[in-house]
């Protein structure tokens, strides 16, 4: 074969583009006895295999022919009606256009909103997968300060001159686990509409409450301010590909465009199963098993992290979701402590990632779903002795009784 003197000149923006840093984290996990508490994966437990099987043989023997079609980009009608009519708020289904993932909502959304140099709000910390979708479209990214009850308000308005949006989690947030609470949410609607600044509101885990469900979401409250997306990875099954967004009428056809442009089209077959398989209130059964078992998980990792870890540790009780957010103590990097982690068997994300600046490197996301208690024991146990290991001189080895 003829040696080629081909070169490729990469794209400015695919100079921006970084790997997924969890992505990198799993092939770790790949190492056989490996407790990871690193990725965002819901339990496959929850997969609900035989309604799937179900419905999917009721869509190729009545409907094969056109699920395995060519389809509309806005995605399939029913399933848009359904997504319509499961928000709290009235939503016209022409609004709702599926998504492959709610990812690609992100994606759609930094093509049509986003210039080079252009400034986007974020919280602090804030999900990885949005900025790595953001990136690509050399934004200004900016942080907005964040505590236990949501972003600040003050700090928001200080940094909202100019900003093309502010993206958003408002329910058991990736990474954090925390909820906006409804004062926060109030407020920060009302300063929005002030500051005439767009709302981006990311919803994927909202359906994972654990004993309230949380306050009314940020579009229900301004919709002509938010775009607003959702996703049935986390009450179905994330190999599907199927998200959603609702957006004002006027941006619609902007996102329509994008999507047409990226993939024609969401796959009209699983669409068409998603439809069959949540007829007749389907979710109203399966969704409280998933908060069921989540819940239990949750409270076996607090169980576990009280019991094991040394003093300066400490992380949050969040209400719902997939997620605990844990700080060391001062002196400590989590980055140097992963390693440290899984030569011992146990493999957690580090925080730094999901920060748009000044990262907390004492910081770090351990997510309860995907393990068993007995596994969650193990290896909490295991990270525990990996922080006494790593704790820096002075620090008492053993937690106060």
């Amino acid at each position: 074969m003829e040696k080629s003197n081909m070169h490729w000149t990469l794209a400015a923006r695919a100079e921006k583009m970084n790997p997924s840093v969890i992505r990198e984290i799993l092939k770790v996990t790949e190492k056989p006895g490996i407790i990871s508490f690193a990725g965002g994966l819901p339990s496959p437990r929850t997969f609900p295999v035989a309604a799937f099987r179900e419905a999917c043989d009721k869509v190729l023997r009545e409907d094969g022919h056109a699920a395995l079609q060519y389809a509309a980009s806005e995605g399939y009608a029913p399933l848009r009606e359904m997504v319509a009519a499961m928000l709290p708020w009235e939503v016209d289904p022409a609004q709702v256009l599926i998504t492959t993932g709610s990812q690609q909502g992100l994606d759609l959304v930094a093509k049509i909103l986003i210039d080079a140099g252009s400034r986007v709000l974020v919280e602090t910390p804030t999900y990885l997968g949005a900025l790595q979708a953001f990136t690509p479209m050399e934004p200004e990214v900016v942080g907005v300060a964040s505590d236990d009850e949501g972003v600040d308000i003050a700090d928001l308005a200080g940094k909202a001159a100019g900003a093309r949006f502010f993206y958003v989690l408002p329910n058991f947030q990736n990474p954090t686990g925390r909820t906006m609470t409804e004062a926060r949410r109030v407020a920060l609607s009302a300063a929005a509409a002030r500051l005439g600044l767009p709302i981006v509101e990311d919803n994927p885990y909202g359906d994972l409450w654990f004993d309230t469900p949380p306050p009314l979401p940020l579009a229900a409250r301004n919709p002509e301010g938010c775009v607003y997306m959702g996703s049935f990875s986390k009450i179905l099954a994330p190999g599907l590909r199927l998200g959603f967004l609702v957006a004002p009428k006027s941006l619609y056809p902007k996102l329509l465009q994008a999507k047409q442009a990226a993939d024609l089209h969401t796959p009209g077959f699983n669409q068409r199963m998603v439809v069959e398989t949540m007829k007749n209130n389907f979710l109203d059964r399966h969704v409280p098993t998933i908060r069921a078992l989540y819940k239990s998980q949750r409270d076996a990792m607090l169980a576990a992290m009280k019991r094991e870890m040394p003093p300066g540790v400490s992380w949050n009780t969040p209400a719902g979701g997939m997620f605990l957010w844990v700080r060391l103590p001062e002196g400590m990097n989590a980055i140097d402590l992963l390693p440290k982690a899984v030569e011992r068997n146990v493999a957690f994300v580090p925080g730094w990632a999901f920060y748009a600046d000044h990262a907390d490197a004492r910081t770090l996301r351990l997510s309860f779903v995907t393990s068993s208690v007995e596994q969650i024991n193990i290896g909490i146990a295991a990270l525990a002795a990996a922080i006494r290991e790593q704790l820096p001189a002075g620090v008492p080895e053993l937690r106060a009784a």
